[in-house]
């Protein structure tokens, strides 16, 4: 038992819009030594790519990912959406890799992949099945404006959630994150001073781990 005590956690990693499995892995460089040897962190790409070429990706084999778009190939977290795309087949793609990467003891999401690691712990807490997740750990997340996507939020979220949010981000603004932490049951905030990325300075790690620190690998098995 002393061995199993040992075990990092598990966290599968959802990136931000326009991003990949391969650009979150190496924007969370810091984050992952932070944790190194209490969680691990495991991205996963989003279904869906984007159109249009890539900065960063001269030879095209790591396309621009989206979780799904508020418009034709298009997305704006602020938009309330008439008619958003491509949800389902992510909720699908994060159930899969739950099912066939895991087992899993939480998520980490970034910007949309926070939005969409949000509607997943809605889900796990009506009891859904497909996605056996204990906590959620939210960086830059919002709430989804499109309509269809109202019943997420309809009901408080009664699952461990602990919301980074930068208060000079100028790409998901601080009260966004603010608001969907709202939405959860005794939500854990941590506000840092910077801006649209994964914090990991010594007074985040501390956060990060006190937050962990709730989720021993053997609590609930």
């Amino acid at each position: 038992a002393a061995a199993m005590a040992a075990r990092p956690l598990r966290v599968l990693a959802l990136h931000g819009y326009r991003q990949s499995a391969r650009r979150l892995r190496r924007r969370s460089g810091a984050l992952r030594k932070a944790l190194r040897g209490r969680a691990e962190l495991v991205p996963v790409d989003a279904p869906h790519t984007v159109p249009g070429p890539a900065e960063d990706d001269p030879d095209g084999d790591d396309p621009p990912r989206a979780w799904w778009f508020s418009g034709p190939g298009a997305f704006e977290a602020a938009a309330a959406a008439a008619a958003p795309e491509g949800l389902e087949e992510s909720l699908r793609a994060v159930a899969a890799a739950l099912a066939e990467q895991g087992p899993f003891d939480g998520l980490l999401g970034f910007s949309q992949g926070a939005a969409l690691a949000a509607m997943v712990c809605a889900l796990r807490a009506r009891g859904d099945p497909r996605f056996p997740v204990r906590f959620a750990v939210l960086v830059a997340g919002f709430a989804s404006r499109a309509p269809e996507h109202e019943h997420f939020y309809r009901d408080p979220i009664a699952l461990p959630t602990l919301h980074v949010v930068g208060d000079t981000d100028a790409v998901i603004a601080a009260a966004l994150s603010r608001e969907l932490a709202r939405c959860f049951v005794e939500p854990v905030l941590l506000a840092h001073p910077g801006g649209h990325f994964i914090p990991a300075a010594a007074e985040q790690k501390k956060a990060y781990l006190e937050f962990l620190e709730r989720f021993g690998p053997e609590q609930d098995q």
